[in-house]
């Protein structure tokens, strides 16, 4: 969700109406410091930030608009999309840091809670490793908001899930439509997408489905989409408006944080006001407020941030029991050092290899090597696994009462 660089660059001035525009933002930076602030506050359960999951929705909104200017960049310089380079952009992103967390946290949990909720969590990485994890969680009835069943370690990976079957069928589609000609239509085409997503999103309002479903989620991508295809327009609009667009918005984002909560229903009609929100910050831009120093390394290491801390919470609640609000605060800052190691050692090396990013073939290579090696471990360690043999003396985690708020 929220995987891929903000890193773009501007056409010549006079190509502007022509092509979108594109350069570094360092307040989509900023923006995914506030997201994935929210999200870690929520789950560390800081008081009053009962709807902090509406972070994820942010992130929705940003990748959406990431994806499609980059996609439309490349439209623009080569008159083609290549699909091959897109999703060898994405392996390179996603996968180094996803497969570390995934490993660490299947054998972390058959270290700290026995080898039979280590081989429930062990499946779960499976389908988080195929991005399959809102199917396996929806399969299993999950409800975030009032489930009082131990969550699971890895159920935050049904984000990506989410983003990367959005992905599967967007830039296709896109490709489609450019192949028959009817690169004029892609707004039409996906205004009525995300027209029809949003209608069934509101239906399936209050379903464990409406929560996990890409069907219900794929107008908060497409938002960002849509926003990405006007981005030539935005640069007209006059600075003082836009500053005002940009601060209203984050201001919409800081209510739905503070005002929804476990009762609110969700997606349905309450995702609407972050995700207008965070199109008016992309929009109107907030580089005064979102460009400080420290939000633009909080907005780096985010996606690494986001896999690391909601399994150093639960595993750490599960195994010791109800946390105390100083152990929380050194979880945290565990999962933030955790983060800007994986950012520092292994999801910025990967994504800018010169060898990977010169080859598709290598790219390819490499993204089976990451996907097959949590489902390997995965396996590895469910075979040997006492359970297996039907014996074992079994440790049993403590599991606690889980968190209040355990949607993430």
């Amino acid at each position: 969700m929220m995987q891929m660089t903000t890193e773009v660059r501007h056409p010549a001035a006079h190509d502007r109406a022509a092509g979108p525009s594109l350069r570094f933002r360092p307040d989509v930076e900023g923006l995914r410091a506030v997201a994935v602030a929210v999200v870690v506050l929520f789950h560390a359960g800081v008081p009053g930030i009962g709807g902090g999951y509406i972070g994820v929705d942010v992130f929705f909104v940003i990748s959406g608009f990431l994806i499609t200017t980059l996609m439309l960049r490349e439209v623009h310089e080569t008159g083609n999309l290549s699909l091959l380079r897109f999703y060898a952009r994405r392996a390179r992103r996603i996968l180094p840091a996803s497969t570390v967390v995934l490993i660490a946290v299947t054998l972390a949990g058959y270290h700290w809670l026995g080898f039979l909720r280590g081989d429930e969590i062990a499946s779960d990485a499976r389908w988080a490793a195929l991005f399959a994890a809102n199917f396996n969680f929806a399969q299993q009835g999950v409800d975030y908001l009032t489930s009082q069943a131990a969550p699971s370690p890895l159920q935050h990976f049904w984000s990506l899930a989410v983003e990367e079957q959005f992905y599967f069928v967007w830039p296709a589609l896109l490709a489609l439509l450019i192949w028959l000609g009817l690169r004029h239509a892609t707004p039409v085409v996906l205004g009525l997408a995300v027209a029809a997503s949003l209608g069934f999103s509101i239906w399936q309002t209050g379903t464990t489905w409406s929560y996990f479903s890409p069907a219900t989620r794929a107008w908060e991508l497409g938002a960002g989409c849509l926003l990405a295809l006007a981005a030539g327009r935005l640069t007209r609009i006059p600075p003082r408006i836009a500053a005002a667009m940009a601060g209203v918005g984050l201001a919409g984002i800081v209510v739905a944080a503070l005002s929804f909560d476990s009762t609110t229903p969700f997606p349905g009609y309450a995702a609407a006001l972050p995700i207008v929100a965070t199109v008016l910050v992309l929009a109107g831009r907030g580089d005064a407020l979102l460009a400080v120093r420290p939000m633009q390394w909080l907005g780096r290491i985010s996606y690494s941030l986001y896999l690391w801390h909601w399994p150093v919470l639960i595993v750490a609640e599960q195994a010791y029991g109800p946390l105390s609000g100083p152990a929380r605060f050194w979880l945290v800052l565990l999962s933030v050092v955790l983060a800007a190691i994986t950012y520092a050692c292994i999801e910025n090396p990967v994504r800018h290899s010169r060898h990977l990013r010169r080859s598709h073939l290598r790219t390819a290579v490499v993204a089976v090597l990451l996907i097959l090696a949590p489902l390997a471990v995965a396996q590895l360690t469910t075979i040997t696994s006492p359970a297996g043999a039907g014996g074992g003396a079994e440790h049993q985690p403590r599991l606690g009462a889980p968190l209040p708020h355990v949607q993430p």
